[in-house]
């Protein structure tokens, strides 16, 4: 075949170094649309950001030609200077969750992205990251998981 046409959907999770609240309220729209621009210029499809004070969420379209690895570093390197540009003290934690997505699901985690504030009203970063976990087969250290 002379062409890729890959359809990889990951739903891509991180946190703010030591879970800090470090994103405050009013940036979270500006970085969600930071995000997208981000993968615009590296060519890197954002199909949806969202997230609250102490970690990301991200839809991505995986190109063909990118390891998951190499696509979240791009996003986390570029955000993070981009807020400490705008005068924050700022790092994401290291590590990412990752999960694949059906087409079938890319509406429902778009919603569910784009809700993180009434998600995080009922449970913590790290209840709905394990949360992630076991729902994906994930298997996982909880003695490790969050550094």
């Amino acid at each position: 075949m002379a062409h890729a046409y890959p359809n990889v959907l990951i739903h891509c999770v991180f946190s703010t170094k030591q879970r800090r609240a470090s994103i405050p309220d009013d940036l979270h729209e500006k970085l969600s649309m930071y995000f997208v621009g981000i993968g615009k210029g590296y060519d890197i499809p954002v199909l949806c950001a969202g997230g609250t004070a102490n970690h990301a969420h991200l839809l991505i379209a995986l190109p063909a030609t990118m390891p998951l690895a190499k696509a979240i570093q791009v996003l986390k390197a570029n955000s993070s200077r981009w807020l400490g540009e705008h005068g924050f003290d700022f790092a994401w934690q290291e590590g990412y969750g990752a999960f694949s997505v059906s087409a079938s699901n890319r509406e429902a985690v778009r919603h569910y992205i784009e809700h993180q504030a009434e998600h995080h009203a009922k449970h913590s970063f790290e209840e709905e990251f394990v949360s992630l976990l076991r729902k994906s087969k994930v298997e996982y250290d909880p003695q490790f998981v969050f550094g």
